[in-house]
């Protein structure tokens, strides 16, 4: 049985690797979200075929109209746009994959339209953990951790199905700008430095986060 995708974020690191998994498995994009990368998301409509594309800023989302008039694609725009495309009723499964707290709406705008959400956007359940988990109770949905770090517990967690038997869980640093550096060392670093992952690109925030480990805070 085929499954249906709308993917929040997908002209980022996480949208664009999700994609490359729904080509290889027999999955279907019914909506896409985006901030502002309308050349890479006029490629992913033509390529995808969504019924309905989101893009949160408002310019973009008026170009990216006029490119797109040839094919049969809706193109709704802001904050109320990437709900749209979060609640739309056709998909099984929403991805948010969006950078930030502007996540937490799309997430309750998915989990009240009583979707499962894949959630790589950690800031939601920082800004609204409480608030999310009881409304996916409530609406007897699931939300599964699709972060790098988030999902390898979860993964752990399976195969613990007694819960005294966990006694703690270690996260590692996975190898940033300054690692291996001595204190004194990290007293002169520049956000120039910080920015320059070794291993990958995922843009300034994401990059900055892992540098000062805040994404371990997160």
């Amino acid at each position: 049985m085929k499954r249906f995708l709308s993917i929040l974020g997908s002209t980022g690191s996480i949208g664009t690797q999700t994609l490359d998994v729904v080509r290889g498995l027999d999955l279907q994009v019914c909506a896409l979200a985006a901030n502002s990368n309308i050349a890479l998301l006029e490629n992913q409509i033509r390529e995808f075929k969504p019924q309905l594309v989101a893009v949160f800023d408002l310019d973009a989302a008026k170009k990216l109209k006029i490119a797109v008039a040839d094919t049969p694609v809706k193109v709704v725009a802001g904050m109320d746009g990437v709900c749209e495309a979060a609640a739309i009723s056709s998909a099984d499964l929403v991805l948010n994959s969006v950078v930030g707290m502007v996540g937490l709406k799309p997430t309750l705008a998915a989990i009240s339209s009583k979707k499962d959400v894949a959630l790589a956007n950690k800031e939601t359940l920082v800004a609204g953990g409480a608030l999310v988990m009881n409304a996916a109770k409530e609406n007897n949905v699931k939300v599964f951790p699709v972060d790098s770090e988030h999902s390898a517990i979860f993964q752990c967690l399976q195969g613990c199905p007694e819960k005294k038997a966990l006694k703690r869980l270690i996260l590692t640093a996975s190898g940033g700008p300054f690692f291996g550096k001595s204190i004194d060392e990290l007293q002169s670093v520049t956000p120039q430095q910080a920015l320059k992952h070794p291993n990958w690109n995922m843009g300034a925030k994401i990059t900055i986060d892992c540098a000062t480990m805040m994404n371990k805070g997160l």
